[in-house]
């Protein structure tokens, strides 16, 4: 489907913090202005799909619309031939909104479309979008426990509702603005366990979230919960699965990661099997990563995943690299999180790239793998290891 089986994703969250500061991490990792660097190095290593972000609150003046945020971004894109899946609304929102309010749906709608048109008169296609980033975890953080803005507390379906309603008014926009556009819905893949030895009431709590909480988001877009929304299995087209070592955890312990030995974590690949039998359909891996160290042996681990899910019979589309140049932690700003492909060492005001080697050279190990995914005559895989080699 994708240009590249491995795909880059640059972090771009936009929105208040925990501590209500404003945070826009495009500018905090210097992307903004080393794009055509960024993109260099992602051709370096064979990687021409990317997901990058129209960024709401910049280009949505009370209605009224702004591109000039977008314009590095579309002229780097057409100089280096990478293929965008492009995220509208990355947590942050325009400061005169409140996602409660039944405006918010059409405002939002209303963007889209606008920045749909431009994207198409600017970009040949194929057209890639996701609505709204992460609709599950945002309604869990800015409505249940307010780490993002609006900071509201106990209000987390409710939010979810809303954002379900916005993205499904989004989709028919954008698909009037651009009838080719594919749909890439993006939200967490997460599993639940229940303590040993645990009672049928946390069983079943456990069974719950898992089976239903989970998928509430992609239910609502697809028609199965709350149909009156008007969703369709249409509405929700790729599937999207983000999936971090944290999203898994003990019932009632969600601020700690179930342990990598721990017998109780499910594999990414079963993961993906629940997903895939439950929609049918195209699915992709739109985020993962791992932190420091362990980052070579999980991109190892993607690709047996990635050839295990074939000889099973999914077809998986793409495993991105999320984020693939590290970043700022979202709410202590001092603190880079070493993950991707290349770390970012604050030095004489400068952000230079790191190349973290045994990542790379796993990727390139991976990589040399996707003619078992791909065949033995594709060319998708020649070009990789002319990048890489």
């Amino acid at each position: 489907m994708f240009r590249s089986f491995y795909l880059a994703g640059f972090e771009c969250t936009t929105g208040y913090n925990l501590h209500r500061q404003w945070i826009d991490q495009v500018v905090a990792t210097e992307h903004d202005v080393r794009v055509e660097q960024d993109y260099e190095l992602l051709r370096s290593v064979g990687i021409q799909t990317v997901r990058e972000c129209a960024r709401w609150p910049l280009i949505d003046r009370r209605g009224r619309y702004d591109f000039s945020s977008l314009q590095p971004f579309l002229e780097a894109l057409r100089r280096y031939s990478l293929e965008p899946i492009w995220d509208l609304f990355h947590y942050g929102y325009p400061e005169d909104l409140d996602p409660f309010e039944p405006r918010f749906a059409q405002r939002f709608a209303d963007y889209c479309g606008a920045v749909v048109r431009h994207i198409c008169r600017e970009l040949p296609g194929p057209y890639y979008f996701t609505p709204i980033n992460e609709a599950s975890y945002f309604s869990w953080a800015a409505g249940e426990v307010g780490r993002f803005a609006p900071h509201t507390l106990g209000r987390g379906y409710e939010l979810k509702v809303c954002l379900a309603r916005a993205a499904l008014l989004a989709i028919a926009r954008i698909r009037e603005a651009c009838p080719s556009a594919r749909i890439v819905t993006v939200d967490p893949i997460c599993n639940v366990v229940s303590p040993k030895n645990a009672s049928r009431r946390a069983r079943d709590e456990a069974a719950h979230f898992n089976d239903k909480v989970v998928f509430q988001f992609m239910d609502m877009l697809c028609g199965r919960q709350l149909p009156e929304l008007g969703g369709s299995r249409a509405c929700l087209d790729i599937v999207g699965l983000n999936y971090y070592w944290t999203n898994q955890w003990e019932l009632g312990k969600s601020d700690q990661a179930l342990a990598p030995d721990d017998p109780r974590r499910m594999t990414l690949g079963a993961l993906v099997r629940r997903v895939v039998q439950r929609y049918g359909g195209d699915v992709l891996v739109s985020e993962t990563a791992a932190l420091g160290s362990a980052r070579a042996d999980w991109i190892d681990e993607l690709s047996r995943t990635a050839l295990e899910l074939k000889d099973a019979g999914v077809e998986l589309s793409g495993i991105c690299l999320y984020p693939v140049v590290g970043m700022p932690e979202w709410h202590e700003r001092g603190t880079w999180v070493p993950m991707g492909l290349w770390d970012l060492l604050p030095e004489r005001g400068n952000l230079d790239r790191h190349p973290h080697l045994p990542a790379l050279e796993a990727l390139r190990s991976a990589q040399q793998q996707l003619e078992e995914l791909q065949g033995p005559h594709s060319d998708v895989v020649e070009r990789c290891r002319k990048k890489v080699g």
